[in-house]
């Protein structure tokens, strides 16, 4: 068994087809296709991805996909989501990168997009795009240890792929390190351990945002072993 992991398409349909050929030519075959969000963005035929995301090929895996940040952003501003107008997209944007989202995605990909989940849970793993705590959560390796362990915690995972950042990475949490204390009216109480298993944040890499280049993670649920690719074309 082989996962491939994938996050960040944002339209760039070509990034995914190399992505797709280099599966295909892993001696290791795939297994699990999933995308783990911001299948959409500014870089590309957003249709025609999604087209291409339902409707895959014979002999082709069948994508699992998320919803993620330029997901969240769409439903935004089709009027879908609680904050309407897309205010987080017009702050990184602009008016242009407003425009040509809204023109990019029909009513009929909106409405599969709707369908997706927030995440997947798969053995001891959550896939999904930022966090539980939110689609917008960028998990860094610079993040703070104490906030990466959680996030682990929060999604009941020792494992914990995620895509915002668009960053590959593999980082690693031992809880035995962290001690929480917790003070009461009767004073301090005695510390408490944050269990004894290490746990990780995966980064899985962006498969479209950088022009020629994607990345994207493969895992091993066999021998828990995390491999990154990275995949040149155009």
């Amino acid at each position: 068994m082989q996962w491939a992991i994938l996050s960040g398409i944002e339209g760039n349909l070509a990034a995914y087809e190399a992505v797709l050929q280099d599966m295909r030519e892993q001696r290791n075959p795939v297994t699990d296709l999933y995308i783990i969000g911001d299948a959409i963005g500014l870089k590309g035929d957003n249709d025609a991805t999604i087209e291409r995301l339902r409707s895959p090929r014979s002999g082709e895996l069948e994508p699992q996909v998320c919803m993620g940040w330029w997901e969240e952003q769409c439903f935004s501003l089709h009027g879908l989501s609680g904050l309407p107008d897309a205010p987080e997209l017009m702050a990184q944007f602009g008016g242009d990168g407003v425009k040509q989202l809204w023109e990019s995605v029909s009513r009929e990909s909106v409405g599969w997009l709707r369908s997706l989940h927030f995440g997947f849970h798969e053995l001891d793993c959550l896939l999904i795009h930022g966090s539980t705590v939110s689609y917008a959560d960028e998990l860094t390796p610079e993040t703070p240890a104490i906030q990466l362990c959680d996030r682990l915690i929060r999604a009941d995972a020792n494992t914990l792929f995620c895509g915002r950042s668009g960053l590959a990475f593999e980082c690693w949490v031992q809880p035995q390190q962290l001690r929480s204390t917790v003070t009461t009216l009767d004073g301090k109480q005695e510390p408490q351990e944050q269990g004894k298993t290490p746990r990780r944040v995966v980064g899985v890499g962006s498969v479209g945002r950088t022009q020629g280049l994607a990345t994207y993670a493969r895992y091993n649920p066999g021998n828990d072993r995390v491999t990154f690719s990275t995949v040149t074309y155009g």
